[in-house]
């Protein structure tokens, strides 16, 4: 029998804008084997707040970095990369060094980096006629609360360093950027606009039952997958939306979040309570969406945060890892201060690297296991080519300090945590580095396996490839 053969980017299309795409089907699979070109190329920005300082980078998987050990073979983790020249005279690490995240220049003003980020490079090199249809041109997404200063909690560029696109914090907002919005409060009278409210699979309903019915181009198999992944999609909804049923009684839209948000997430820069369980839920919800959209093919470039830059948290609760409670999260109390001094950020402003630092390991081992939760969500889905997402795609792992305390600008941005994919066999994997490199030379070297013809940082400045991280 003749195999149907259908375009990798074959979409459902429904009424509002609303685009859902297909997994990958045996019948997208051309006869001739799969090469890695076909794969799409996609880079992503992933940024936590706070950092690790460099003398428990050390320490390798048996110490923080625990929660990235089961990743270790698709990761190539940097240690001693400086930042330095990314200082601001007056500011600090948490501002200066978040600029420098993925830029490699130091910020211009509050509200603009100093330069293009690395996934938009790419981006600007692979399509600069624009994205293809139906997709998000950058896709920036993450849990946050500390606001001041956008290069905080924003990690993606354009070239004048202004913001590559507008960041999505609450993971219903994130879905609406990645399956179109779905109406507002003032569509009441809009019978169609109501129905996409209850759910944007229903805009595509008649193509869902095509695909999957007696009539389907497909076979037996692929029409389960397709079922399977709206299913999925459904699920995500459910969990973004907080809706239980989908019929004409469906109940009025919750509200978005649990978790404060915008101005009230920062109120004075005083800091929030947080209890570790409804952090992690809104993260992984968020994280969720967002894999999904780079697994729906929807966004191939952007960023995601966990956690903005001096963020400014009094976190409770108990800790738990692999089954075992490692520590039990009370910030004031073991601090013995309210407001700002009362947060989990004062545990890096006391790091000292003579002492157990206990608070500060159990903060930033939990950073880890989140930022490996997102890894993992990629790393789970198989492409054509054989490889998973994360190790097709270019995913770029940073924070802004290398050491809490501001005494010693050298110190602080020296040091600072990185960690990269293979990008599709450009870089190498399974390897703690120890560079000794500028994060400038770091970053420009991905770009040249990119073949992109651009660099960041001033044009003037001597090029030092960093050859240790080229497969």
């Amino acid at each position: 029998m003749k195999q149907t053969q259908m375009h990798r980017r074959t979409l459902l299309r429904g009424a509002g804008g609303i685009l859902i795409g297909l997994p990958l089907l045996e019948e997208m699979i051309l006869p001739a084997a799969v090469t890695d070109s076909q794969v799409p190329i996609r880079a992503f920005n992933v940024f936590f707040g706070l950092g690790i300082p460099a003398p428990l980078q050390t320490e390798g998987f048996d110490g923080v970095l625990e929660p990235l050990k089961p990743l270790n073979s698709k990761l190539l983790i940097m240690r001693n990369v400086d930042q330095v020249r990314c200082d601001e005279s007056g500011i600090n690490a948490h501002f200066d060094g978040a600029s420098g995240a993925f830029t490699a220049t130091p910020p211009d003003g509050e509200a603009k980096a100093g330069g293009a980020s690395i996934d938009q490079v790419i981006r600007k090199s692979c399509h600069p006629d624009g994205m293809p249809p139906g997709m998000v041109p950058t896709l920036i997404g993450g849990t946050f609360f500390r606001r001041s200063r956008v290069s905080r909690y924003v990690h993606s560029y354009n070239r004048d360093g202004t913001v590559a696109a507008t960041i999505q914090e609450r993971p219903r907002d994130l879905f609406n950027r990645v399956f179109g919005v779905v109406g507002g409060a003032g569509d009441s009278g809009d019978v169609r606009k109501q129905r996409l409210r209850r759910s944007v699979l229903d805009s595509v309903v008649e193509q869902y039952r095509f695909y999957s019915g007696a009539n389907s181009p497909l076979g037996s198999i692929s029409r389960g997958r397709v079922a399977d992944h709206l299913e999925r999609i459904r699920e995500f909804e459910q969990r973004a939306f907080e809706m239980r049923e989908f019929g004409p009684n469906s109940p009025p839209m919750p509200p978005r979040s649990d978790l404060a948000h915008g101005g009230h997430a920062d109120p004075g820069g005083e800091g929030i309570d947080m209890k570790i369980d409804d952090l992690v839920h809104e993260w992984r919800l968020m994280a969720d969406l967002y894999a999904l959209a780079i697994e729906l093919d929807r966004a191939r470039f952007g960023a995601v945060t966990f956690l903005a830059a001096g963020e400014r948290l009094r976190v409770t609760g108990d800790y738990r890892y692999d089954g075992k409670q490692v520590y039990s999260f009370d910030d004031e109390r073991e601090l013995d201060k309210s407001g700002s001094g009362g947060c989990s950020h004062e545990w890096w402003h006391r790091f000292n690297p003579k002492k157990q630092n206990e608070q500060l390991r159990a903060h930033a081992h939990m950073k880890m296991r989140e930022v490996a939760y997102f890894l993992d969500r990629l790393d789970s889905v198989q492409e054509a080519n054989g490889k998973s997402i994360l190790e097709n795609s270019c995913i770029t792992i940073s924070t802004e300090s290398g050491d809490g305390r501001h005494a010693d600008v050298k110190r602080e941005l020296s040091g600072v945590f990185h960690a990269i994919s293979g990008a599709n066999g450009r870089f190498k994997t399974g390897e703690i580095l120890d560079l000794g490199k500028e994060g400038i030379d770091v970053y420009n070297t991905m770009l040249e396996a990119y073949q992109t013809g651009e660099r960041l940082g001033p044009s003037d400045r001597e090029y030092n490839r960093v050859d240790g991280i080229l497969a």
